[in-house]
């Protein structure tokens, strides 16, 4: 009888502070022989059974390559579409280029005009301009033998008292300058034959290179608006359509290479002190066959408390270390990244 109802306790209710292992159960074994041996056989079956195969969960990680122009500007051509198979060297985009064709342009043409002045440099003066200056010294040379004979003969004339002394020194000065525009053409005719000075040679020279690297960085914007493909790989994702701005530096594509397949799995920390880089794993997914081998490439440095993609409440709660295996390039196509696997070791490297 219930002491506060008054109501009668069933027979098959325990009582609240009677545990359910130590009353419950052996009682209920005890009406129910027959149970007993189905438990106990059971018990059997998972005993003799053969444990679980050892091995680990992840999945399949992509190393993508974003590709961008340090470029901005609008989208002309887009060569390939998401899931395309490109080689090194194929075209991928190209931006709008009339801006750095007019500046090549113009780089151009500084170079050309810098490059004509330091070669001036090295030149004398035209055959022409030397011609004149012949002809000016000819003339010069005429006017000193006039000035010679005019001042002899008025050196006979003071001589012979004929004209006073004043006469005769006018001759000699006109003498004197004559003579004096014979050395100054001459020499004109020698400085026209010479270069420039060295410094003016060198400050040509130095604007000719300053043009040149100009160019050069005209050339290398240019070039950055058509982006070809770095390396053979898979179209991944395309961000942008024909005729949208690009901004500089913004991803236009990205690309998926053999080598940037790689699984992502985490080992108990338990295990992980028997796997080194270089060793091999098998790597198994729904649908892909046989193991795909691949060699551990990266073991984390320290540990993880729960791996950032779940696929086993049996891993939460469990300290694990991040691994790293990639596969071979003929068996990354097998894979995709977010694929989830099953990792078990190798015994041997695969053939």
């Amino acid at each position: 009888m219930n002491k506060a109802s008054g109501a009668p306790t069933p027979a098959s209710t325990p009582p609240d502070d009677e545990p359910m292992t130590e009353s419950v159960f052996p009682r209920f074994i005890h009406r129910a022989p027959g149970l007993a041996a189905v438990l106990a056989l059971v018990a059997g079956l998972l005993a003799c059974g053969e444990a679980p195969p050892a091995g680990w969960s992840g999945y399949v990680e992509g190393d993508y390559v974003h590709v961008s122009s340090p470029v901005g500007g609008r989208l002309d051509t887009l060569a390939v579409r998401a899931g395309d198979r490109v080689r090194q060297g194929d075209a991928l985009f190209a931006l709008d280029a009339q801006a750095e064709q007019a500046a090549q342009a113009e780089a151009q043409a500084r170079l050309a005009g810098t490059l004509a002045q330091a070669a001036n440099t090295t030149k004398g003066r035209r055959s022409d301009e030397v011609a004149v200056t012949r002809a000016q010294l000819a003339q010069a040379r005429a006017q000193a033998g006039l000035a010679q004979t005019a001042w002899a003969r008025q050196r006979d004339l003071v001589a012979k008292g004929f004209v006073s002394q004043a006469s005769q020194d006018a001759a000699k000065a006109a003498l004197d300058q004559a003579n004096a525009r014979v050395a100054e053409l001459q020499a004109a005719l020698r400085v026209a034959a010479l270069p420039a000075r060295s410094d003016e040679t060198d400050a040509a020279e130095a604007q000719a290179e300053a043009a040149r690297q100009v160019l050069r960085q005209s050339d290398w914007r240019l070039a950055q608006k058509q982006q070809p493909a770095p390396a053979d790989a898979l179209v991944a994702e395309v961000f942008f359509r024909v005729g949208e701005t690009v901004a500089p530096g913004q991803p236009v594509l990205s690309l998926l290479p053999p080598g940037g397949v790689k699984a992502r799995f985490y080992v108990p920390e338990t295990e992980v002190g028997a796997l080194a880089t270089g060793q091999w794993v098998g790597l198994r997914c729904d649908g892909c066959g046989e193991a795909i081998p691949a060699r551990i490439v990266r073991i984390a440095s320290g540990p993880e408390f729960t791996p950032p993609v779940i696929y086993s409440n049996a891993q939460r709660a469990r300290l694990v270390f991040l691994v790293e295996a990639a596969p071979r390039p003929a068996d990354a196509n097998r894979l995709h990244p977010g694929q989830p696997l099953d990792v078990s070791p190798l015994a041997q490297e695969p053939k």
